[in-house]
């Protein structure tokens, strides 16, 4: 989509929308004039599940805690931004919920918006009003949000929390793919491929992953050690300060001499159950999403793994998030892709 405020491919290299599939809902890309994102942030409060709202004197009105993008910024990003923002908490997104459409005014006539919707949790800090854009915080049941809630439309992504409680696939930890960002020509290198580094872009993209990922704040790190891929990884692992683990199962080497060595491994990682990334290779990629899809929730949920080469472009994101109360099963999954130059 070309916005007047959005920043060249060459400065910006990850796309502002995502592709985003879950039992219930289906998004790929937008024509939207105003693009925002926003987190419907829950708990179990005396086991009953209790979701944030906000109260914003600007507009008299009770919402969930949203806003509209900053330059160069995808949507994960402006929704945890807009929650530190309006509440001072740290969050990790959830499942995708719906998308709320409405039309606002504009110098030329309406405009259309989209509001973009995760579940989240908090992860640090105590919700509380920053006095100018919100001057009231409270936990609600559903029932009470649906009396509070000043927009028909907000109660969409409402009643998918809902579902999604109803049907222990709420409470999720991400598990995120990502092939590493561009490197240099194989026919320009002469050195051995392990020493393969990144490209100029797939440094910009590296650094543009690292705030990508702080969307999902993955801990349990498993990384190719070719240089290219701990190249993409290093940025959110200096920011974050995680400790990561290079497996030798993840390079292209090892994964043609013993695919189910490689397999296996990604079997390990997804039976922890934690927030966790892979980092690996375009080769090695059949092998991790053939594995992703046997941890699949629902059938339809196939369509959204990639079955033709390359499967993820240079720097792209895979974002599966597992249903901790249904054994891990993947409940939604989610791919960024980048700009190409």
């Amino acid at each position: 989509m070309n916005r007047p405020d959005a920043l060249e491919p060459a400065q910006q290299p990850m796309q502002h929308v995502p592709r985003r599939r879950s039992a219930a809902l289906s998004d790929d890309g937008t024509q939207a004039e105003v693009l925002a994102a926003g987190a419907l942030v829950w708990r179990l409060h005396q086991g009953q599940l209790q979701v944030l709202l906000i109260h914003r004197p600007r507009y008299d009105d009770w919402s969930f805690p949203k806003g509209k993008l900053d330059d160069g910024e995808t949507l994960p990003e402006c929704a945890v931004r807009e929650v530190a923002e309006e509440v001072g908490t740290k969050i990790r997104l959830g499942v995708p919920l719906p998308v709320t459409r409405y039309e606002v005014p504009g110098q030329g006539g309406p405009r259309t918006k989209e509001v973009w919707y995760w579940a989240a949790e908090i992860i640090d800090g105590k919700p509380k009003h920053d006095g100018e854009e919100t001057d009231q915080v409270r936990w609600a049941t559903p029932e009470q949000a649906r009396d509070l809630l000043t927009q028909p439309g907000d109660v969409d992504p409402l009643l998918e929390l809902e579902r999604l409680s109803e049907e222990a696939r709420l409470r999720t930890v991400p598990f995120v793919v990502l092939r590493h960002a561009k490197s240099k020509p194989r026919s320009s290198w002469s050195k051995p491929e392990s020493e393969r580094p990144l490209a100029a872009t797939g440094k910009r993209q590296a650094k543009t992953v690292e705030k990508l990922l702080s969307a999902w704040r993955p801990r349990t790190l498993h990384c190719s050690p070719w240089k290219r891929c701990a190249e993409t990884v290093a940025p959110y692992v200096k920011k974050h300060r995680h400790r990561i683990k290079y497996r030798k199962t993840l390079t292209e080497k090892r994964a043609r001499q013993d695919p189910d060595k490689t397999a296996r491994r990604i079997r390990r990682s997804l039976e922890l159950i934690a927030p966790s990334l892979v980092c690996t290779h375009r080769p090695v990629l059949p092998l991790v999403l053939n594995t992703l899809e046997t941890w699949l929730d629902s059938p339809s949920l196939a369509e959204a793994i990639p079955q033709a080469d390359p499967y993820l472009q240079p720097g792209a994101v895979l974002v599966a998030q597992q249903a901790v109360d249904r054994g891990g099963q993947i409940v939604s999954v989610e791919i960024y892709e980048p700009y190409e130059d």
